[in-house]
C-alpha cells in the first residue's frame, strides 16, 4: 500500500473532484490518495464520489480556516 498526495488548493469546484478521479485511476487497490482542497463544495462531493465508486474515506480533517484534507483508500 502506498500513499499519494494531490494538492488542489485554489481550484474551484468541480476541479478537485475531477483531479481526484483522474489521480485515483493511476493507483492500485489499497493505495491512499490524500487530497488537499479549499473548495467548500468538495466537502460533500469528494466523500460522495468515494462512496459511490467503492472507495473508503479513512480520514477527513480541517486544515486552517478554509482548507481540508481527505484521505481516500482505493477500493477494488
Amino acid at each position: 500500500m502506498s500513499t499519494y498526495t494531490l494538492e488542489t488548493n485554489g481550484a474551484v469546484c468541480p476541479f478537485p473532484l475531477i483531479d481526484a478521479k483522474n489521480a485515483m485511476q493511476q493507483l492500485t487497490t489499497g493505495d491512499d490518495l490524500v487530497i488537499g482542497f479549499d473548495c467548500t463544495q468538495a466537502t460533500d462531493s469528494l466523500p460522495q464520489w468515494a462512496a459511490e465508486d467503492g472507495h473508503e474515506v479513512v480520514a477527513f480533517d480541517r486544515v486552517g480556516e478554509a482548507g481540508w484534507t481527505i484521505t481516500v483508500r482505493k477500493g477494488a
